[in-house]
């Protein structure tokens, strides 16, 4: 069983991580990290220490946010979904910091980007 890196959890709600195939589980929102745990297998878990977080990104679609992706100062990211993701983020800003949580770009933004980007290309503009 995994020795869980809290000392005191602020939340702990049902999740889905989706690193690999969706897997189901608790994620924990505690003082020293944000941690997952699968509910079928507690061997297999994932522990982010708040330290190790460069910051994290919310897919909005609407005025609902759909999942989070949280980035780790190594490059990887983890991205998650919670029963009530509004209420995860608002319990993580207190450890990360309002400057760390950022709206990921939405589907629209990424193709006009790839557009603009293909233009530039090929009037041989940087």
């Amino acid at each position: 069983m995994a020795q869980s890196q809290n000392s005191t959890v602020d939340l702990t709600i049902k999740a889905t991580s989706f690193a690999g195939m969706g897997t189901y589980g608790n994620l924990m929102v505690g003082n020293a990290a944000l941690e997952f745990y699968n509910e079928r297998n507690p061997e297999d878990y994932i522990q982010i220490p708040w330290s190790e977080i460069d910051h994290i990104a919310a897919e909005v679609v609407g005025k609902k946010i759909t999942r989070f992706a949280v980035f780790i100062r190594q490059g990887n990211h983890f991205a998650f979904s919670t029963r009530d993701n509004k209420a995860t983020l608002r319990a993580v800003r207190t450890y990360v910091g309002d400057d760390k949580l950022v709206r990921s770009a939405s589907f629209a933004d990424v193709v006009k980007a790839g557009v603009r980007g293909l233009g530039k290309r090929i009037t041989g503009q940087s």
